[in-house]
């Protein structure tokens, strides 16, 4: 009889064994699911400084520098503002014009590039300071050309390798949205 104990004994033990075994699993897989990543303004504006400024010559007769990125979120539509400072020069005028520029547009992921892009994006404001309403018409023109090249080749963001990689698994971005603090963005491991 106490053989047959000690037989039921290690076969509990057994049973238990993989029960726990079971739920260490349970508990790893979840370690390695679908997660939400978020990164603060304040990541977003320092990587966005780091692209800053951007200089093109648009329309062939203006050259424009954008410099001072400043990003904000708009939350309640899942949109973020860009303004920056704009300095053109053209022949056409002897000294370099400045002012603002604003553009709004919806984040997007870019799994090519491990990026966050602005897709959808508008220009809210261009302002040249002191100029005629002709030139002011053409400079808008010039900005539009540039924001656009600049909205297709400047991340907001960029991934680091390390920052889809976890515990071994490799995660893939599949959603974004904004927060009142930052950017939230989900995270899916790659299948």
């Amino acid at each position: 009889m106490t053989t047959m104990t000690m037989a039921g004994r290690r076969r509990r033990l057994g049973q238990l064994l993989a029960v726990v075994g079971a739920l260490g699993l349970a508990g790893c897989a979840s370690l390695t699911g679908p997660r939400d990543v978020d990164i603060p303004l304040a990541k977003l504006q320092s990587g966005l400084e780091r692209r800053f400024p951007i200089q093109q010559r648009a329309l062939a007769v203006f050259d424009l520098q954008l410099a001072n990125p400043r990003l904000s979120l708009q939350g309640e539509n899942d949109r973020v503002a860009l303004e920056s400072e704009v300095i053109a020069s053209t022949p056409l005028v002897r000294r370099a014009l400045q002012g603002t520029v604003m553009l709004s547009g919806r984040l997007l992921v870019d799994n090519v590039r491990n990026a966050v892009v602005l897709a959808d994006a508008r220009i809210e404001r261009f302002a040249i300071d002191g100029v005629d309403g002709a030139l002011q018409g053409q400079l808008t023109a010039a900005g539009n050309v540039v924001i656009d090249r600049v909205v297709r080749d400047v991340p907001v963001y960029t991934f680091r390798p390390e920052d889809l990689r976890y515990g071994g698994v490799q995660f893939v971005p599949t959603a974004i949205r904004t927060t009142a603090t930052g950017l939230s963005i989900h995270v899916e491991p790659v299948k």
